[in-house]
């Protein structure tokens, strides 16, 4: 009998390790709200990030830096209520994971407690090793977050292709020692995100790190084509939903403008 992941059974932290043990791919997307994380877990994604972008794709900042942990957790609520397969992960936000390790391990565990959701996701490498330590420890699984770290945006100057390869492995190193669950590699090239996943014992998942992870992860605004402007190269759109929304409004502005709805149909007699 195959050991791969059933398609209809829980994803858990441990059968995540399995998968990139037995190299089958790991799939991940953002999710904000119940519907649309109710539509991705049935369509069999295996991971669920209520990510801090959501300050970005769905609040409008231009950064991830305003959302709130309160915030995080309303949205993480929703999404967890959906989820019946997939693996949820939630974003801790700036700055519950730069503050003291208290405050994380009471942010963490808010997570946990106040949502159906099973880890947390946190910005950082060796830097951050203590604090992993501390909340795994704790009984919270945490997802690292390496490479390209979005919270860092003003002290980094910008959104830049992570390429010091020896400090990217040692971040990594360093995180899964520390107890994290699997790596988030964000903006890295090809060759240093391979070094990283050959290094590690615990699942890579990447966005924007080529192949040689064991698994992807994208926004699902980007993915879908709800995200107007400028999209990262490492996006590929499987739709455009932002037309398809607006070409459907054009519609029923102009039925009603023109009187050809409601018809009787849609009326009560």
């Amino acid at each position: 009998m195959s050991s791969k992941q059933s398609p209809s059974a829980r994803v858990t932290t441990a059968s995540l390790a399995q998968m990139a043990r037995e190299r089958q791919p790991i799939t991940m997307l953002t999710a904000y709200d119940f519907p649309t994380a109710q539509a991705l877990d049935q369509a069999g994604v295996d991971c669920l990030l209520v990510g801090d972008t959501l300050a970005m794709v769905v609040q409008g900042h231009e950064t991830t830096l305003p959302v709130t942990l309160d915030q995080m957790i309303y949205h993480a609520e929703m999404v967890g209520r959906a989820a019946e397969r997939a693996l949820v992960v939630v974003d801790l936000p700036f700055p519950e994971g730069q503050m003291s390790i208290e405050r994380s391990l009471e942010a963490g565990a808010r997570v946990l407690k106040e949502t159906r959701c099973q880890a947390v996701k946190l910005e950082g490498g060796h830097e951050q090793a203590a604090r992993i330590e501390a909340m795994a420890t704790a009984g919270i699984p945490v997802m690292a977050h390496v490479g390209l770290r979005p919270q860092n945006v003003h002290q980094d100057g910008g959104y830049r292709v992570q390429r010091d390869t020896e400090r990217l492995v040692n971040d990594a190193i360093s995180v899964q020692q520390a107890g994290a669950f699997a790596v988030l590699i964000e903006c890295v090239p090809v060759d240093a995100a391979r070094q990283i996943t050959e290094a590690l014992d615990v699942p890579t998942i990447g966005i924007g790190a080529g192949p040689h992870v064991d698994g992807q992860v994208l926004v699902t605004n980007d993915m879908l084509g709800l995200t107007a402007g400028h999209l990262p190269r490492f996006v590929k759109q499987y739709a455009q939903v932002r037309e398809t929304i607006a070409e459907a409004t054009r519609q029923y502005c102009d039925d009603v403008r023109q009187g050809r709805y409601p018809e009787s149909k849609h009326s009560f007699q």
